[in-house]
C-alpha cells in the first residue's frame, strides 16, 4: 500500500509483510484501506471540527432524503445510540435539525440547516482530496470501477 500514514515509511515492515497470504483476503484489504482512508479523512475533516462518522451523518442530512435516525443507524452500520450522539453534536452546532417523521411522527428525521449545507460543501472538498490521496495508486477509471464494484457488492444492481 502506498499510503503513508502516521509516519510509516516505504521500505518498512509493511513492505516486507505485503508478501503474506493475508493480502489476498478481501476482508483484510477492505479493512486496511478503510483504516488508512479514515486516518486521512479524519485529518482532512479536523479543520471543520468533524470526524468521518459525523461527516457521514452531515452528508445524509444534506441529501434531501430526510432520513430518520433509525435509517441513519442502519445505513451507516452504527448503533442507534451512536447516531443519537452524533446528531446531538451536529444539532448543538446548528448544522442539523430533528423533526417528526412524515409517516411516523415518533420517528425523527434529520435534515441539514443552511449552516450545515455550507459546512458540508466546504468539508466535501477536503474529503475528496483525502479520498484522492488514499486512492492515489489508482487511475481515475479504476477508482470509478472500484466504487461501482463496491456498490454492486453492497446493494446489488440497485445502484
Amino acid at each position: 500500500m502506498t499510503i503513508e500514514v502516521q509516519g510509516a515509511k516505504q521500505g518498512s515492515v509493511e513492505d516486507k509483510l505485503v508478501a503474506a497470504s493475508i493480502t489476498s483476503d478481501m476482508g483484510f484489504l477492505l479493512a486496511k484501506l478503510h483504516a488508512a482512508g479514515s486516518v486521512l479523512n479524519n485529518r482532512a475533516l479536523a479543520a471543520f471540527d468533524l470526524k468521518e462518522r459525523s461527516y457521514s451523518v452531515l452528508i445524509l442530512a444534506n441529501s434531501g432524503l430526510e432520513p430518520t435516525q433509525r435509517e441513519l443507524a442502519d445505513f451507516l452500520s452504527l448503533d442507534p445510540s451512536q447516531i443519537v450522539a452524533l446528531v446531538d453534536e451536529l444539532e448543538k452546532r446548528r448544522l442539523v435539525v430533528r423533526a417528526p417523521g412524515k409517516l411516523d411522527r415518533r420517528a425523527k428525521t434529520v435534515t441539514a440547516t443552511a449552516a450545515g449545507a455550507k459546512l458540508h460543501e466546504r468539508a466535501s472538498e477536503a474529503a475528496a482530496q483525502a479520498e484522492a490521496e488514499a486512492l492515489q495508486g489508482l487511475e481515475t477509471a479504476e477508482v470509478a470501477t472500484l466504487k461501482a464494484l463496491l456498490r454492486k457488492a453492497l446493494w446489488g444492481g440497485a445502484v
